[in-house]
């Protein structure tokens, strides 16, 4: 099974309750954080074994990122069970698609149990340019891509991206009475940095801030749903300080400094839903005034690829931002994209 803590029947783990019902659940593959979710985000996941049911647990967020012949030898049969968040940005699509190559490779079936989209409702943001893939971007489509774990898997095997066009044999139970346009609340958080249904609908706009000098709230209890730095003290009033939370963000940028900037807890989230887009005021609103927009979209570590490229799905939106071109007309050069993914989106649907 490759699940995670949104791998839920009710109020059990998915895997606890299948043990309970007599199914030999082998190994689980634990993805970033864990499959219990006690682990920080970007830390090595380790292998173990569950002291709550003695399954081994083989990280797929450590020396591997993908399941190799020998981990998939003694398995019949591959269950995928992990609430996506409906964003290109979120790891676990990346999990998604080395798993159904994993499988594909060695001649094992994936069962699919699909779940809700929480940012279902809507599709928005630049298509992924291929040559800034990376971890968090494998495959051209925008930044919210308004499908499910099933959808997306369909498209992935439809449009040939596994390695050498080759095609995993999947099952997926669906959902029933669902559909895109739903408003849906997972009952658990999604990471541990995305604990609140109003950070689940803010993601897809303020995880672009991982990509510049701001804190996008790690290190707080509300991380996603604020954005600030030391440098704009004297310019916004609200205030935080990110600290160590070792299950959470044990080393936050600006760590035990004051930063000041954006709190967006108090967003309507009804009029955000309504919306239907990303928004990028709050960027371009802290780019302008920050005091040194040289190094505004700095990487944070010594890398080719600067990170807000890779979130942003390339260079183009960056550059838009520091030329000054509007909102607007930066909405305006999405569009071809956007016409084009929905097209091939419709041959992968499931729900309305």
């Amino acid at each position: 099974m490759v699940i995670n803590p949104t791998s839920r029947i009710g109020e059990k783990s998915s895997v606890d309750s299948l043990i309970s019902l007599g199914v030999n659940i082998v190994k689980v593959f634990g993805p970033e954080h864990g499959f219990r979710g006690d682990v920080g985000a970007g830390v090595t996941v380790k292998d173990a074994i569950d002291p709550a049911t003695g399954v081994k647990i083989v990280s797929l967020y450590g020396k591997t990122n993908k399941p190799t012949k020998a981990m998939l030898e003694d398995l019949d049969l591959v269950i995928f069970d992990i609430q996506d968040i409906g964003v290109r940005y979120f790891t676990y699509l990346g999990t998604l698609h080395r798993v159904m190559e994993a499988c594909a490779e060695n001649d094992k079936e994936l069962l699919i149990l699909d779940r809700p989209n929480p940012n279902g409702y809507f599709i928005d943001g630049p298509i992924l340019d291929m040559d800034y893939k990376s971890g968090i971007g494998m495959h051209p489509v925008p930044i919210t891509h308004g499908m499910t774990v099933g959808e997306y898997a369909q498209m992935i095997n439809g449009e040939g991206w596994l390695d050498n066009g080759i095609k995993c044999k999947i099952k997926i139970i669906p959902v029933s009475n669902y559909s895109h346009a739903m408003e849906y609340q997972p009952p658990i958080a999604m990471s541990p940095n995305i604990n609140t249904y109003q950070a689940v609908l803010l993601y897809p706009s303020t995880c672009l801030f991982e990509g510049t000098v701001l804190s996008e709230g790690r290190g707080t209890k509300f991380p996603f749903t604020i954005a600030g730095s030391p440098a704009f003290k004297g310019i916004y009033d609200f205030a935080f300080t990110p600290v160590s939370i070792p299950t959470m963000s044990a080393t936050p940028i600006h760590l035990n400094q004051e930063c000041f900037g954006l709190d967006l807890r108090k967003v309507d989230l009804q009029k955000l839903r309504a919306a239907k887009k990303i928004n990028l005021s709050w960027l371009i609103e802290t780019y302008n005034k920050y005091p040194d927009q040289s190094i505004f979209f700095d990487a944070k570590q010594s890398v080719e690829i600067v990170v807000f490229d890779k979130l942003a799905g390339g260079s183009t939106l960056r550059e838009q931002i520091v030329s000054g071109l509007s909102e607007e007309d930066i909405r305006k050069s999405w569009q071809p994209g956007l016409k084009k993914y929905q097209q091939m989106r419709e041959k992968y649907l499931i729900y309305p």
